[in-house]
């Protein structure tokens, strides 16, 4: 909420509510960072990021530090933020996996240059 209220915008409640949702944390609104797994956490940034309504979402290695299932969850809540919030994702990632859902785009670069451009997962793969 703080970015909203430095922006002197209200969140739009239904929005907020559904976003809360989205990311399985209605029930940890009141935990501090610290109470939080690293997954929730990084849920929890997804969120704030969405908040605004962008059309484009930047993530820089957004499943660097998460173990396989918090991984999971944090690629499957911006999969959704494609396919159900109508965002575009731009996501910068050494994880291959990652990179490659079914009908994204996909840009492999090797030392500042480009090695594979193309529909993922085939163009992620190299």
């Amino acid at each position: 909420m703080l970015p909203l209220t430095l922006a002197g915008r209200k969140a739009d409640r239904e929005w907020l509510d559904g976003l809360i949702d989205s990311v399985d944390l209605s029930d940890r609104l009141t935990h501090r960072p610290a109470e939080l797994s690293g997954g929730q956490q990084q849920r929890v940034a997804i969120a704030r990021a969405l908040v605004h309504r962008p059309a484009v979402v930047f993530a820089d290695e957004p499943t660097g530090n998460l173990d396989t299932n918090a991984s999971e969850e944090v690629l499957g809540l911006l999969r959704r933020a494609v396919d159900q919030l109508g965002q575009t994702v731009v996501m910068v990632t050494h994880d291959a996996q990652a990179a490659s859902p079914t009908g994204s785009s996909c840009c492999a670069t090797a030392r500042s240059s480009t090695t594979a451009a193309g529909r993922a997962p085939r163009a992620c793969s190299t």
